[in-house]
């Protein structure tokens, strides 16, 4: 299980991708991603998901995140991700 770090902003989100990705190119079957540490996100948050689900499906792996807190589901439904990213 890949965990998100707490703070997922902007100012995070290209660290937090690089070193993401890197993890998930040694994932085998499934990427199961943390999403309960977060505790201060913006969009970007939502920008890093979902090209670690692009990277992800392009290695077909199964994808989920885990743990989203309302902040990150209350973004996916407005921004209209919510049914490309299942957050559970």
């Amino acid at each position: 299980m890949l965990a998100l770090p707490a703070q997922l902003t902007l100012r995070e989100a290209r660290q937090t991708l690089a070193a993401l990705s890197g993890a998930l190119a040694a994932e085998q079957g499934e990427a199961v991603i943390d999403a309960s540490p977060l505790t201060q996100i913006d969009s970007s948050a939502l920008a890093v998901l979902l090209e670690l689900k692009r990277q992800a499906s392009a290695r077909s792996l199964r994808f989920e995140v885990r743990g989203a807190p309302a902040r990150l589901q209350d973004l996916a439904r407005l921004y209209g991700v919510q049914e490309l990213l299942v957050l559970s």
